[in-house]
């Protein structure tokens, strides 16, 4: 309960632990069993089904939670599963936002993550691999759905040809806006600016387009730019662009993204926002158009807590856990003045939102009743929806009736939210007290120290592995020129690399912006020159901009 002492609580989340570590391998051992290489389990027939594309959906999605779990070895051999068994060269037609946010980030996730997961990475990881391999040829399959007169995307792309004549034009704002986190991490990794450069346009693109009071709606003519659905909230069709904003300008350091989002947040405030519940409003006039709230909307206060603003997300978490606790989950919609459900939309198919904001506001605060959130979380989704083969969707939260269908989300996000409300020592939570020094091509670079940023579908990227890669594509090739030369010359002379003018021996000459981010001390002396600066470079100093000082004192 909300009133233990400390001993109590961590007995609570101990219990709640193991428990949600048992709910995972229900689901994913009967996935396997019964539903591999399908994308999905249907657990009511204990058989699998193809939803997003035909990618194994479900294991890509469920990887990078098998370490946060601790398990290491079903996760070096699913690694090699995926890559031998998924293949993006197939005439189907997929959801862009839906690829990117599941395939993409997941493979990404797991990508950054291999090393600490004991998979033997490759000599240039990780600015390459496998996997990024997989997640640069996913996204690539999804370019040409932003070659638009506005640079937003289309809803959908044919992985083999490209978009299909005659598709709508009509996509959804999180469709367009919930590309960055993915994006740019790819483009910082693989040294190919074209990722993050849709990604910026198509978010610039919504901004341009947004209303005189500041909002934007729920549907656009990607051709046209004009608004075709014209309500403005912070739910279904919108919610994600408003997350990547902040999540971008964070992985990212960009004021640019956090100032869109202020502007935004004013806007939603002024408009929307009723007695700590947030309403659909007309985009142009402002007037309430639905007096809604919906599941999805329940990410919000993780959103705000982002952002440091933490009594008001603490409000609205706990109007939006009020109606958890009516029903035993969340409806997809739920009628604010009446208090009930609204009709054909009375399902809960285990998402995720809810449990997402209690554990970023647990972090926050460390309020036991986030703790009760999800235990009751645990119970419910244990209670109403599981079936001998996995999880059941909730078709109606009123007479609990079931769906045969488990969403590749419960395993990639639900789950592992849960099981990292209850497990504030994983290193997810890490605080920057212990981290890794990986040697890349472009120098030393420290990774899993922290500050992790999940995308939309809870997988988690490392922010710092985006200043590993830094230098562009061509000087790679440099690099290792010099880096033979070096070796050519160390086999004839014993000798020690230094820049001109440094006070230490073994010092990298970095930027410091680099230094900076990376977290590192470096004594505050400093050259009397740039070494970038200089019209023409010894070897040792040209070897030191491009990358590491090599030392050799033996």
């Amino acid at each position: 309960g909300g009133g233990r002492a400390g001993p109590g609580l961590s007995a609570v989340c101990l219990c709640c632990r193991e428990r949600v570590r048992a709910m995972f391998y229900h689901a994913y051992e009967h996935y396997l069993e019964s539903a591999f290489p399908y994308d999905e389990l249907r657990p009511l027939t204990c058989d699998g089904q193809d939803t997003w594309g035909s990618f194994s959906l479900t294991l890509i999605d469920a990887l990078d939670t098998l370490l946060i779990l601790g398990n290491v070895s079903e996760f070096q051999r699913v690694v090699n599963v995926l890559q031998e068994g998924v293949d993006f060269d197939i005439d189907v037609n997929a959801s862009v936002f839906e690829t990117n946010i599941r395939v993409v980030g997941g493979l990404l996730s797991a990508h950054l993550l291999s090393r600490k997961a004991g998979v033997e990475v490759e000599a240039g990881w990780p600015c390459s691999g496998p996997l990024l391999r997989m997640a640069e040829e996913a996204a690539r399959k999804l370019l040409p759905a932003f070659q638009t007169p506005t640079g937003m995307p289309y809803g959908t792309v044919n992985l083999l040809h490209g978009v299909n004549p005659g598709e709508t034009p009509v996509t959804c704002t999180a469709g367009i806006g919930t590309f960055i986190v993915e994006f740019a991490t790819l483009s910082h990794l693989t040294g190919d600016p074209v990722f993050e450069d849709v990604a910026r346009k198509a978010l610039k693109a919504l901004w341009k387009n947004r209303s005189d009071i500041g909002l934007v709606g729920n549907h656009i003519d990607v051709i046209t730019a004009k608004w075709v659905a014209q309500d403005a909230g912070i739910g279904a069709g919108v919610d994600s662009y408003f997350e990547y904003l902040v999540k971008g300008a964070i992985l990212l350091q960009d004021k640019e993204l956090m100032s869109m989002f202020l502007d935004y947040n004013k806007a939603i405030k002024n408009y929307t926002k009723f007695d700590d519940w947030y309403l659909w409003v007309q985009m142009y006039k402002g007037t309430v158009s639905m007096p809604v709230f919906q599941s999805l909307e329940a990410y919000w206060p993780g959103l705000q807590s982002l952002i440091g603003d933490v009594d008001n997300a603490m409000r609205t978490f706990l109007n939006y856990y009020t109606v958890w606790k009516q029903f035993g989950g969340l409806p997809e919609f739920y009628n604010i003045p009446q208090g009930y459900t609204v009709d054909k939309r009375e399902g809960y198919p285990l998402r995720p939102e809810l449990i997402e904001s209690a554990m970023y506001l647990y972090r926050a605060t460390r309020d036991p009743t986030l703790l009760e959130l999800g235990r009751d979380a645990v119970e419910s989704i244990e209670k109403i929806s599981k079936v001998d083969c996995g999880f059941a969707t909730i078709k109606d939260l009123r007479d609990h009736r079931l769906d045969n269908r488990m969403e590749s989300f419960f395993l990639a996000e639900t789950i592992k939210y849960l099981y990292l409300l209850f497990d504030p020592d994983n290193f997810i939570h890490n605080d920057g007290s212990d981290f890794d020094v990986v040697v890349t091509p472009y120098g030393e670079c420290v990774l899993n120290a922290g500050g992790y940023i999940f995308n939309t579908e809870a997988h988690p990227i490392d922010p710092a592995a985006l200043h590993c890669c830094r230098k562009r594509k061509e000087e790679h090739w440099e690099v290792e020129d010099l880096m033979r030369e070096f070796y050519s010359l160390k086999k004839t002379k014993k000798f020690t690399l230094k820049r001109p003018s440094d006070p230490g021996e073994g010092e990298s000459a970095k930027d410091p912006e680099d230094t900076e981010k990376a977290g590192e001390k470096r004594s505050p002396k400093k050259s009397s020159h740039s070494v970038l600066s200089c019209p023409s470079q010894s070897f040792n100093s040209k070897l030191a901009v491009l990358g590491q000082v090599f030392l050799d004192n033996t």
